[in-house]
């Protein structure tokens, strides 16, 4: 619409696209009616029709799931599927597609600074909850809750769509540096410098977060009693009655636990944590043996060993696994009979030269002299403590990041991947492109399923949550969307200033930066606090504020602040 209005009265049209030495101008189609010299962006009630436009545009994908899942057709265990799948699947393709076709050796130097600016907004966000909780003389238990809204904001569905959403509506965010910079290129930098920010948001999340500040009521030494009360109770329970909404958790239909029994709920993105898993009733040694509990305890014990070796000790000989029993199943006759005995018999090949190769390994370390030995499990040790410490902290849009690093380091395999015309661009990137557009709308579809299971009326059990529940509210919303931009939003100015690293110069990454600065708290800590019971209630009404009610005007003063910051900074 703005293209084709008459600008003959306006400063003529920015050539730097075509023309990257010319000294920039402002394109005329970023002002109406402020035309102040140094205005870079629309005026103030322009402004406000394309954030509004920006933020409906999420609302209207987010508001099916919604629908959805008030009508009962969307609980927690598709939510939980579709959250996962999206993280296991999309997701990943989305990143790759999005840092290998972007990256370069420059730009890897230049992202740097990224870990350094989420370190200052987390250290600036962990001062100011403290400090209010401090003001409302909260408790630790509290104080702590506190401090994981504030630290913890949304780093991935929220504002990746308000940075694509922007892209396309907001002029003016083109970089100079990029000759022929468009709106396409402008969205996939923004999402490039969103999902570092996200990862390492990930990594503090699902540690110091899962552990410490959010963790259950049994941590704290002020609730012991309490607690050892409460499992009295439940002791006095007969486990071979157990009944849902008769073991001291009253069982709704917002209830996260999944049909088959378990009691955890994986979240989507978490990066496992060794030692966190929350056993199921059917992992309880207390409870009756059944046939079921019995073959899970098999299975478990089976593959305790399976795949890794195992250290005694010092100079001990190693422990390998056992191969696995191959019993022979029942062949069919014809051509499947013959398909599954050459299936069968390639298995017992295997089998029996991994049973060799064990042998002739133990054979050898056996003879070695005693020091080789000491050192050799040693480093097996050390090897095994970094194997499972990589597949515990690697998660797939990891993995997806570290394949994207290394293709966009190699220049033959980048041009092999995205240089138009090339076998692999006109079908695996293609496809993985394809797979990584569905990524972001899945993500806003399950986002209103969350709101709409978070915003239904909760059975509140804590007496301590009924008392403070409106304190943590106000102060919550406090610490992460209003204190923190205060203090941020001069730190980055001057970074973007001052600063001489190149990707400060550019507008889309100063407004993820402020988006980052008053995101809402990240959907991910609803998860926590249903895992580990911490103040639910007031977890659903943070959510149902921050991502409703005070979305718009938020996103309109960061995005005010961030486009004088970019003015200010050239």
């Amino acid at each position: 619409m703005l293209e084709n209005m008459d600008w003959t009265s306006t400063n003529p049209t920015s050539f730097r696209a075509n023309n990257p030495g010319m000294e920039w101008a402002p394109e005329p189609t970023t002002f109406t009616i402020l035309k102040k010299p140094h205005d870079s962006h629309p005026s103030i009630d322009h402004l406000v029709l394309l954030v509004f436009e920006a933020v409906l545009e999420v609302v209207c994908v987010s508001l099916p799931g919604y629908i959805i899942a008030r009508l009962g057709h969307f609980d927690a265990d598709k939510q939980k599927f579709l959250a996962n799948l999206n993280v296991m699947l999309f997701t990943p393709c989305l990143i790759f597609t999005k840092l290998a076709s972007q990256l370069n050796a420059d730009k890897l130097i230049d992202l740097a600074v990224i870990p350094f600016i989420f370190i200052i907004q987390t250290a600036v966000s962990y001062m100011v909850s403290i400090l209010v909780s401090k003001a409302f003389r909260f408790k630790k238990r509290p104080a702590n809750f506190v401090t994981a809204m504030g630290v913890f904001g949304n780093s991935n569905s929220l504002p990746i769509s308000l940075v694509i959403s922007l892209s396309q509506t907001l002029k003016g965010l083109h970089w100079d540096r990029i000759p022929g910079d468009n709106d396409d290129e402008v969205g996939a930098r923004g999402i490039l410098y969103l999902l570092i920010f996200q990862q390492l948001g990930q990594l503090v999340r699902w540690s110091w977060g899962y552990h410490v500040l959010l963790a259950p009521k049994s941590r704290y030494e002020e609730y012991q009693n309490e607690t050892v009360e409460e499992g009295r109770y439940r002791d006095r329970v007969s486990q071979d009655a157990l009944i849902p909404g008769l073991d001291g958790n009253v069982t709704t239909e917002n209830d996260s636990s999944s049909s088959d029994g378990s009691d955890v709920y994986e979240p989507a993105g978490r990066t496992p944590v060794a030692g966190t898993s929350v056993a199921s009733p059917d992992d309880s040694d207390e409870e009756p043996s059944t046939p079921k509990r019995l073959a899970n305890k098999q299975r478990k014990d089976a593959n305790s060993v399976n795949g890794q070796y195992v250290t005694a000790g010092p100079g001990d000989i190693m422990t390998f696994p056992r191969m696995h029993e191959l019993n022979d199943p029942e062949i069919p006759s014809g051509i499947q009979g013959y398909y599954v005995r050459a299936r069968l018999g390639i298995k017992r090949a295997a089998a029996s030269t991994e049973q060799h190769v064990i042998d002739l390994s133990k054979r050898t370390y056996q003879r070695l002299p005693r020091p080789v030995q000491t050192v050799l499990a040693r480093m097996w040790r050390g090897w095994l403590r970094t194997y499972n410490f990589l597949w515990e902290f690697m998660n797939p849009p990891l993995w997806a990041m570290l394949c994207a690093i290394v293709v966009a380091s190699v220049p033959d395999l980048q041009r092999l991947f995205f240089k138009e015309g090339t076998f692999v661009n006109n079908s695996v990137t293609r496809a993985v492109s394809q797979s990584g557009g569905v990524a972001v709308p899945l993500i806003l579809v399950v986002l209103g399923a969350n709101l709409a299971r978070n915003t239904q009326n909760q059975t509140t059990r804590d007496p301590e949550e009924e008392e403070i529940g409106k304190k943590l509210l106000v102060a919550s919303l406090i610490s992460r969307m209003l204190l923190p931009t205060l203090i941020m939003a001069p730190i980055l100015a001057i970074f973007a200033k001052y600063v001489p690293v190149s990707i400060l110069d550019d507008p889309i990454f100063v407004i993820v930066c402020f988006l980052l600065t008053g995101a809402p708290s990240a959907l991910q800590l609803a998860q926590i606090c249903q895992i580990n019971e911490v103040y639910e209630g007031v977890m659903s009404k943070i959510l149902f504020q921050s991502y409703v009610i005070w979305i718009l005007p938020s996103t309109l003063v960061l995005v005010m602040m961030a486009l004088e910051t970019v003015e200010w900074a050239k």
